[in-house]
């Protein structure tokens, strides 16, 4: 699999990373340590968790397979923290809470330090140098060797970068993550623009529309399906318009005349676009995470990626 910088730093990553949100819940241990095994075995390295995905079980699962299975040395592993869903405020991204945060996730995977630390989110009640205060104290005390933010609007990740970059010796913001698909176009009217500048790296999650550019809605929603589920439903139900069903179409055209899959052709589109490091995949079972790892031999013809471009383009 290829590997690409992360923005302008050293940080090399596979171009598809694996998501872990589902581990611990809808995603057990088996099938979490044949995805990862598979994952490797693919040439990927870039492996994304947060404390809050599953109640931490994400991590703890992960930090089990490091120690009984997996080498770290193979591993880039990114995590995050300042979502706080059973605490006070839904965001907390005080350095009390973060350096309290990091220690906790690092107990959780087992490990003495992360290649990436992420800002889950940005918090507008605590000052941004207070937050950021705690990500130099982190990765200056050796719990991350990178730090980057998660789901900043533009001028977020612009105020937090030129802060870092304004004072000698502060920690550079490496990477932006957000929501990046042909059905979740809106980094581009700041957020890739401003990362670009900056020399940050963009990590896409959610590449296949919360699985939906994948085709497996149009004809309905599958039992087995992550909108089938009480907790995924809400999240799935916003890409089931009739704009979304237009983009879900032209990939399944353009799918069928390469002869890939709809989720291959979506996938390249998202991975391939300027500025992105990494496209990572959030696969609920091993078999669609075998059924996604294909994607990475696909290269998109000029003329498919403009189309989908000019269906897709935000209004």
């Amino acid at each position: 699999m290829e590997q690409r910088y992360v923005g302008h730093s050293g940080l090399s990553v596979s171009r598809l990373g694996l998501g872990t949100m589902t581990w611990g819940r809808d995603t057990d241990t088996d099938e979490a340590a044949a995805q990862l095994r598979t994952f490797l075995d693919a040439g990927g390295n870039l492996v994304d968790t947060a404390d809050v995905y599953t109640g931490g079980d994400s991590e703890r699962l992960l930090g089990r397979m490091l120690r009984d299975s997996v080498p770290r040395s193979e591993l880039v592993i990114s995590t995050k923290a300042v979502v706080t869903p059973t605490g006070r405020r839904p965001r907390d991204a005080s350095r009390r809470h973060l350096i309290a945060a990091v220690d906790d996730s690092l107990n959780r995977l087992g490990l003495d330090y992360v290649d990436l630390w992420q800002l889950h989110t940005y918090d507008a009640e605590v000052p941004l140098e207070e937050t950021l205060a705690a990500l130099d104290a982190i990765v200056s005390s050796g719990r991350a060797v990178y730090a980057g933010v998660c789901d900043y609007a533009g001028w977020q990740l612009a105020a937090a970068a030129i802060t870092q970059k304004m004072v000698p010796g502060r920690i550079p913001i490496t990477s932006a993550q957000a929501e990046y698909s042909l059905l979740a176009r809106e980094p581009e009217r700041e957020l890739l623009p401003a990362a670009t500048h900056l020399g940050v790296g963009m990590l896409a999650w959610s590449p296949l529309g919360r699985g939906v550019l994948t085709g497996k809605y149009r004809a309905g929603v599958p039992g087995d399906s992550r909108a089938a589920t009480p907790h995924f439903a809400d999240f799935v139900r916003p890409y089931l318009d009739e704009r979304s069903r237009r983009v879900v179409e032209s990939v399944t055209t353009a799918a069928d005349g390469l002869g890939v899959s709809p989720l291959a052709v979506a996938l390249s589109w998202v991975r391939d676009q300027p500025g992105v490091a990494s496209a990572i995949v959030g696969a609920r079972t091993h078999a669609q995470l075998k059924g996604i790892l294909p994607a990475e031999d696909v290269v998109l013809p000029i003329e498919i990626r403009e189309a989908l471009d000019d269906v897709s383009s935000l209004d």
